[in-house]
């Protein structure tokens, strides 16, 4: 997509990057910095949403709840996203929370004013567009991947979609959020975890991931990955 000269922007947010130089700079007055904690709760379901976040590296995981206290994830949002989408959709909550999976920076503003920026139109509006049918693309297709495939496949999708975010193959996570986050019983990634870790694909140690065939593991993941993927990259022109 053409993009005007930018000027220095303080930040790593994908779609701030992306923005043309005149839009970008109507956020500026209304972009704060921010570091978001491990765990940190950026909205709940039902709570009106105050502010948007547009992640540099933290990580945010959107999740459902369920009345009997268990979760599974819904989608991820990192720096080629903004997590808050419902305020340009013309909802005020969502019932999903966002909660910081990876701890890190980020840019925010209060709803209201990209809810108002957005309302202009231009390329700010096209590029949420475009990124909302891409998480839309990642939530269903995560459903379907819940459903019909096996915690082998899902963890190796996963895990992948993680290390792309964190732009590392190596990141701190534990059995049992991954349990949650896949919406599982932790014996099973245990199982799913060592069978990787016996192929060669991955190192598990002390709490600590590490991918070491990263082409094995793509294999081994269903099509969901790809999908998700290709979708970013065709919508977007950027790594999803």
């Amino acid at each position: 997509m053409p993009v005007s000269k930018q000027s220095h922007r303080p930040t790593a947010n994908k779609l701030l990057l992306t923005l043309p130089d005149p839009e970008y700079q109507r956020l500026v007055p209304h972009l704060e910095r921010v570091n978001l904690e491990l765990k940190q709760v950026l909205y709940e379901a039902s709570e009106p949403i105050t502010h948007v976040y547009f992640p540099d590296q933290a990580i945010v995981s959107l999740v459902c709840n369920q009345e009997d206290g268990s979760t599974v994830e819904a989608g991820i949002v990192s720096n080629n996203g903004m997590v808050g989408l419902p305020v340009i959709l013309g909802g005020k909550s969502t019932t999903t929370t966002a909660f910081v999976q990876v701890a890190g920076g980020s840019s925010r503003m209060k709803a209201e004013h990209l809810k108002a920026e957005f309302n202009r139109g231009g390329e700010l509006q096209s590029l949420l567009l475009r990124y909302t049918q891409a998480l839309f693309t990642q939530v269903t297709q995560i459903a379907a991947c819940n459903r019909l495939h096996t915690v082998e496949e899902r963890l190796a999708r996963w895990l992948l979609m993680v290390s792309d975010h964190v732009q590392s193959d190596a990141f701190p996570l534990t059995q049992e959020f991954i349990a949650q986050m896949l919406g599982c019983r932790r014996s099973g990634v245990t199982v799913a975890a060592g069978t990787l870790s016996r192929a060669g694909m991955i190192r598990y140690k002390r709490g600590n991931i590490t991918i070491l065939d990263r082409s094995d593991l793509e294999d081994t993941s269903c099509e969901c990955y790809s999908i998700i993927k290709n979708e970013y990259a065709r919508l977007l022109e950027i790594q999803g």
